[in-house]
């Protein structure tokens, strides 16, 4: 038996090809993508021999555009939009993978289980039959007991990418007609090939950013019980000399008298397992990394078998997932 798996992306076939085989007797050709490549090692799902053949493909498959008569600018009401046709394709960039799935396929396939993922899975599942896969830990038990995917999941993303293309290009196109000769814009090129696109944007708030120096005066108490630590109400100031000048009379005054005392209840949740928007959150925070940066390092982590695979959406863990390993 031969049995086609599908993965997300190429880093992500090489790293499940490599763990179900084992490392062992693994074979790699090309296909039609010079990108995506096929792995291929002997395998045994449920007591029966087969073929592996693990591939990928490169994010989604299919893209979503209107139908031609409503691509043009001015070919109808920006607010026509909203009902205007839309419908699913293959890219040219990504016919290669498409023709390698066709002459590749034989059985089945998986891919992980968060919305896109699912989506994805039905962008293929067209011409194949599906199976799925959890974390790192599970992929062997998850090969073994292969499922559909989740039709919701799927459904989900494709009202999501619709809803994004209707409203970017909708405003996008509003906003470029309306405003193109409200301003005069310095340019050498075609100013036809000018957009003003729709979305949130901190470009030049950020560009035009100066950062200046501040200074603030920190007051501790030290007790038996622990540090109790005040907050200034001024928080900081910009002048070096006020500041000092502060400083200098709370050194000379060190006493001082506390008029109230407020007692509040602080409740502080772990953060929030398994949700690769609060993980890339956090790395910015507190890493200043960017998204890009976050999953790579997040992907390599988890080729190296340290954590479990960080692209979900998920805020809960697996039933078969054992909290309390040590490993």
């Amino acid at each position: 038996m031969r049995v086609l798996n599908v993965a997300e992306k190429p880093s992500v076939a090489k790293a499940v090809a490599n763990i179900l085989s084992r490392n062992q007797g693994l074979r790699m050709r090309e296909g039609r993508s010079r990108y995506n490549k096929l792995f291929e090692f002997n395998y045994s799902i449920r007591d029966q021999h087969c073929q592996m053949v693990v591939t990928s493909v490169i994010g989604h498959l299919m893209e979503l555009e209107f139908e031609d008569r409503f691509r043009k600018w001015h070919s109808c009401d920006p607010a026509h939009l909203y009902q205007a046709p839309v419908r699913k394709f293959v890219p040219e960039d990504k016919l290669d993978i498409k023709r390698t799935l066709e002459e590749e396929a034989r059985k089945c396939q998986w891919l992980d289980c968060d919305r896109e993922g699912e989506n994805i899975a039905f962008e293929v599942l067209e011409d194949f039959l599906m199976g799925d896969v959890g974390s790192f830990r599970e992929i062997h038990e998850s090969v073994q007991n292969l499922v559909r995917p989740n039709q919701l999941f799927a459904d989900a993303v494709d009202v999501r990418q619709e809803i994004d293309l209707r409203i970017g290009a909708s405003f996008t196109r509003f906003q470029t007609m309306l405003l193109r000769d409200a301003f005069v814009i310095d340019i050498a090129a075609d100013d036809r090939h000018l957009v003003l696109s729709y979305g949130p944007c901190q470009y030049w708030e950020v560009q035009s950013h100066e950062p200046e120096e501040f200074w603030t005066i920190n007051c501790s108490h030290k007790l038996d019980e622990g540090t109790a630590t005040f907050n200034w109400m001024r928080g900081h100031l910009f002048d070096y000399t006020c500041a000092v000048i502060i400083y200098k009379m709370c050194v000379q005054e060190p006493p001082a008298t506390v008029t109230k005392v407020r007692q509040q209840e602080k409740r502080k949740y772990p953060p929030h397992p398994l949700n690769t928007i609060e993980l890339e959150k956090r790395a910015s925070r507190y890493f200043h990394m960017s998204s890009e940066h976050t999953m790579k390092v997040a992907e390599d982590l988890y080729q190296a078998g340290f954590i479990s695979y960080p692209r979900t959406e998920t805020g809960y863990f697996s039933e078969r997932t054992d909290l309390h390993r040590p490993d």
